[in-house]
C-alpha cells in the first residue's frame, strides 16, 4: 500500500512535469513529441522498478521487422500505453477520439500523429482510420492497435474486435502480435501495484496477404495462448495478497 501511494504521487507529478516541459514540441517536428513520450515511458518504468519493485522482461524483440507495420497488442493495463512506445522508432497508436479532446494530452497526441477512432461511427470510423493509417505507413511508421478496444483484466475472456482484421487487410504490411501479463501487477481500475516482473513477448509476425478471417482467428489464438503462458509465469511472482486479488478480479 505504501509503495503504491508513493508511486501514484510520483507518477502524476512526473506526468505533469513532462506535459509542461513538452509545450515547445507543439511547434517542433513530430520526433520531438515522440521523444518526450518515450522519456515518459522510460521514467515511469524506472519509477515502477525503484518504488514498486516491478521489473520488465522483453522477449522476441528481434522479431520486429523494420519499416511500416501493424502491431496488435494485448491490453490489460495502462502500463502498455507508455511502455510499448520505446520499442519502436516511430510509433502511432489507434486511440479513442475522445482522448484527443483532453487539454495538453490531446494536443500532444494530435501533434504526434496518433490515429483517432470514433467507436460509435461504425464503418465510417474504419474509413477514417484507414486514411490516417495509409499516411502513417507511407512514412514507415508502426501502427499500434489494441484488438480488444479496451483493457481486459488478466485472465478474462477475450473480446477481440474485427476492426483489426480490416486494418491488416487494407494495410498490406506484416502484423506483429504482442502478448503480455501487465494486468497482474498494474490491474485496471485498481490503486494497488504488485511487485513482480511484467513479461512482454513479441510473437512471430503474420505476413501480409492472409485471408482476413483466417488472420483474425490466428491473431487471437497466438496472442491468447502466449498471454495465458505469461500469466501463469507471472502468477508465481505474486505474493498472497496479489494472488488473492487476481483470483477475485479475473473474468
Amino acid at each position: 500500500m505504501i509503495r503504491s501511494v508513493l508511486f501514484n504521487l510520483l507518477f502524476y507529478l512526473n506526468l505533469v512535469m513532462l506535459l509542461i516541459a513538452a509545450i515547445p514540441t507543439l511547434v517542433l517536428p513530430r520526433r520531438a513529441i515522440l521523444g518526450m513520450a518515450k522519456l515518459w515511458g522510460r521514467t515511469t518504468l524506472w519509477l515502477l522498478r525503484v518504488v514498486c519493485r516491478i521489473d520488465v522482461e522483453w522477449r522476441g524483440l528481434e522479431k520486429i521487422p523494420p519499416g511500416g507495420i501493424v502491431v496488435a497488442a494485448k491490453h490489460q493495463s495502462i502500463w502498455e500505453t507508455f511502455a510499448l512506445i520505446a520499442l519502436f522508432p516511430d510509433p502511432t497508436f489507434v486511440t479513442k477520439r475522445e482522448l484527443m479532446w483532453i487539454p495538453f494530452f490531446g494536443w500532444y497526441a494530435w501533434r504526434g500523429g496518433m490515429i483517432p477512432v470514433d467507436r460509435g461511427a461504425g464503418k465510417a470510423a474504419l474509413a477514417g482510420v484507414m486514411v490516417h493509417a495509409r499516411k502513417a505507413l507511407a512514412e514507415r511508421r508502426q501502427i499500434i492497435i489494441f484488438p480488444e478496444g479496451t483493457r481486459r483484466p488478466a485472465g478474462a475472456e477475450p473480446k477481440y474486435k474485427f476492426g483489426v482484421a480490416h486494418l491488416y487487410a487494407e494495410a498490406g504490411v506484416p502484423c506483429v502480435p504482442i502478448a503480455l501479463n501487465s494486468g497482474l501487477f498494474w490491474p485496471r481500475r485498481r490503486f494497488l501495484r504488485f511487485p513482480g516482473t511484467v513479461r512482454v513477448e513479441v510473437l512471430d509476425p503474420i505476413p501480409p496477404g492472409v485471408d482476413r478471417d483466417a488472420f483474425f482467428v490466428r491473431l487471437q489464438h497466438d496472442i491468447e495462448a502466449a498471454t495465458a503462458r505469461l500469466i501463469a509465469e507471472g502468477a508465481r511472482d505474486l505474493g498472497p495478497a496479489g494472488a488473492a486479488h487476481f483470483a477475485g478480479t479475473r473474468g
